[in-house]
């Protein structure tokens, strides 16, 4: 008896108002992901009407379509485990951290070239957070006399070195469990770490902490 193996398909659901960016995303996506498929659309609306037909591997968002923010907050809270990477015209530090915090795995500014974005989503499929290098708001512009300061340095923050190696695996986007694997620790002192560097950061999840974390090092 010969067997058929059955092609593997991976259903991403692309939210975007402007059809020539639909269509050069959906083109990308599906050349550089075997077995991809997108569905494109326009609205809000049509997003949950996709969502109620099933649960595609992968969301690319646009935060600019009307009512995209609440789209993200509702599929982070209901769907926790599907992974959402906004799309934007905007490289602005403040839209970026709004959406990490509300449950976005990846911000892709739309300047962004293709092997960064391609880059971008293969390390959110794999469970992991894409931060870019994004433009600080004014209010965050370093002053003259910390300009000298060293773009990587954590001396500052009130981490221990252990700490510290936790926040590095987090950057890599590393679950609780594997980074307990990784130091050789249970998962409730893995847990005691994350919140201790969640607290030095100013951060309200992991995936801020990643986005503050990422911006200290990048400058």
């Amino acid at each position: 008896m010969i067997e058929v193996k059955r092609e593997v398909v991976m259903q991403v659901l692309l939210v975007d108002a402007f059809p020539m960016v639909r269509a050069a995303l959906t083109g990308l996506v599906e050349q550089h992901f075997a077995g991809a498929r997108v569905q494109g659309v326009d609205s809000v609306a049509a997003a949950h009407a996709a969502l109620a037909q099933g649960i595609p591997r992968l969301v690319l968002l646009d935060l600019h379509v009307d009512g995209g923010f609440e789209l993200l907050q509702q599929i982070h809270r209901e769907h926790l485990l599907l992974p959402v990477v906004v799309i934007s015209g905007s490289d602005d530090a403040e839209e970026a951290l709004q959406a990490l915090g509300a449950g976005a795995m990846g911000y892709v500014p739309e300047r962004s070239d293709l092997h960064t974005l391609v880059q971008a989503l293969h390390l959110v499929l794999a469970g992991g957070t894409y931060v870019p290098p994004l433009k600080p708001r004014a209010d965050e512009a370093p002053k003259p006399a910390e300009t000298g300061a060293p773009a990587s340095d954590w001396s500052e923050l009130p981490l221990t070195p252990r700490q510290k190696h936790v926040l590095h695996l987090l950057m890599q986007g590393l679950s609780n469990k594997l980074i307990a694997r990784e130091l050789g620790v249970s998962v409730d002192t893995v847990k005691d770490h994350v919140a201790a560097v969640l607290r030095a950061l100013g951060a309200s999840s992991r995936t801020q902490a990643v986005f503050i974390a990422t911006q200290k090092i990048r400058g």
